[in-house]
């Protein structure tokens, strides 16, 4: 069945994730005398091990309460682990933790990413986000994006799925519930829609338990049917994608997510 709509996963699959930059300690040292005009109150390794734990704290209580694959709020970790930030506007803690979040690690957009997005954006087939995933994510979008000439309003909002905004993460079903039930709003089914991601357990098996058409992106030759490379993704779709149906009356098709 040709596929009328494709969900990506984004970290590991639209980005690829490395190491912290070489000068991350300086970094991390620079942006609390930018902000706060004072030297961090800890070290950057003492702050993600500090984070690590209220976390995990978190998500007890979460498990604790039923929810068996709980989120966070990112900014809300950070102010308990370094509560002088709270001195902060609002913007001002955004940029703060954009930028800490750069400081801790290396993303890129991966190069096989915008042939395939401007490929569907041609034939105008419905795309969405399915991530775990902060409110940072979004301008890293933009950022990453906007460096190959593209922007986020390429996913359409009503199919964006940022689990911080719901309490809960894949692999959870109820993930997977919410998408279907927006997919098939629009009229598109399951067996018409694609989710391409990285991750076996979180992203591949759980799509397939509703019914959907997957793609398992790694970096080794697949098989061109089911997994592979984003270039083999590009041929796949290339045979496999069609148009999407008009957006539903007071749904924006193209809108920033």
């Amino acid at each position: 069945m040709k596929v009328r709509a494709v969900l990506f996963d984004i970290y590991g699959t639209l980005f690829r994730v490395g190491l912290p930059p070489a000068d991350a300690d300086a970094q991390w040292q620079r942006l609390f005398e930018e902000t706060l005009a004072s030297p961090p109150p800890l070290n950057r390794l003492h702050f993600a091990a500090a984070c690590s734990r209220a976390v995990a704290r978190r998500h007890e209580i979460a498990r604790a309460r039923g929810i068996p694959y709980p989120e966070i709020l990112w900014p809300a970790v950070v102010l308990e682990v370094v509560p002088q930030l709270r001195r902060l506007p609002a913007a001002g803690l955004t940029h703060f933790i954009y930028h800490q979040m750069q400081i801790g690690r290396h993303i890129e957009l991966h190069p096989g990413v915008a042939p395939v997005l401007r490929m569907l954006r041609a034939r105008k087939c419905a795309m969405g986000l399915v991530s775990n995933a902060q409110a940072y994510t979004r301008e890293e979008l933009h950022v990453h994006l906007g460096r190959v000439g593209l922007a986020p309003d390429c996913f359409r909002t009503d199919l964006c799925f940022f689990s911080f905004e719901h309490g809960f993460a894949k692999p959870d079903p109820h993930v997977f519930q919410w998408a279907t039930t927006r997919l098939e709003s629009l009229g598109i089914g399951p067996a018409e829609t694609l989710m391409v991601g990285d991750r076996l357990d979180n992203d591949i098996e759980p799509a397939r338990a509703f019914g959907w058409q997957t793609w398992h992106l790694h970096s080794q030759a697949g098989d061109g049917r089911t997994g592979g490379s984003w270039e083999q993704l590009r041929a796949w779709l290339d045979q496999h994608a069609a148009a999407a149906p008009p957006a539903t009356a007071g749904t924006s098709a193209m809108q920033p997510c």
